[in-house]
């Protein structure tokens, strides 16, 4: 059960994040969408303040989002950690062994979450403002979203107090703020979208995901 709330939480944290990203990659399209069979990717930079902590703990790595496919999101450093993420599922491995495999059906956020990014992605944002207010500022070169549950924080399903994104053509900043005073901020750094496909072992990853 502690390994199930972990997840759920990684979860949560990586796909608002992306959330955040995919308001951005919007603005790449000339229909103002992540269109079905693009990749965006970059690299990440981590940093998560937690109480009683005078420095943060500091990761980073490389991730891959598939309009339609899910999220990849490799940390290197400090520890080789890939998370998978699909509509099926969550799968983690931990320096090459598998670690974690839940399905879609032990996750009910994930439903959720995928209803939210898939309205994203096809530029509706109405599943996403039912869970959250959503307030934008700024134009297509220099934006800034804020996401705040419209429930009080659930630990098991939004465990956040708000998420904040920053960015221009591609998402550059997010900082999520969670119910303890504890934040994480990531920059996202390197960032390309392209019409895939997808490598072998990244379509494998996602194909495996919570399976």
């Amino acid at each position: 059960m502690i390994r199930a709330r972990a997840a759920l939480r990684l979860l949560a944290a990586l796909g608002l994040a992306t959330l955040a990203a995919v308001s951005a990659a919007r603005a790449a399209g000339p229909e103002g969408a992540l269109r079905d069979g693009q990749v965006l990717r970059g690299r990440f930079v981590q940093e998560r303040h937690l109480q009683g902590f005078k420095a943060p703990l500091r990761s980073g790595g490389h991730f891959v989002l598939a309009a339609g496919k899910g999220l990849l999101w490799r940390a290197e450093t400090p520890f080789a950690v890939t998370t998978a993420i699909s509509p099926a599922g969550l799968s983690q491995e931990v320096d090459g062994s598998r670690t974690l495999d839940m399905p879609a059906a032990r996750l009910p956020f994930l439903r959720r979450l995928y209803a939210m990014l898939g309205g994203a992605l096809g530029g509706d944002w109405s599943a996403l403002a039912r869970d959250f207010t959503v307030t934008r500022r700024g134009d297509p070169r220099h934006w800034r979203v804020v996401l705040t549950p419209r429930a009080a924080p659930d630990p098991a399903t939004l465990p956040f107090r708000a998420i904040t994104a920053e960015g221009g053509r591609f998402v550059e900043r997010v900082r999520i703020d969670k119910p303890d005073g504890d934040h994480d901020d990531l920059a996202f750094l390197d960032q390309s979208l392209d019409g895939g496909p997808l490598t072998a072992a990244e379509g494998a990853a996602l194909a495996a995901a919570g399976k």
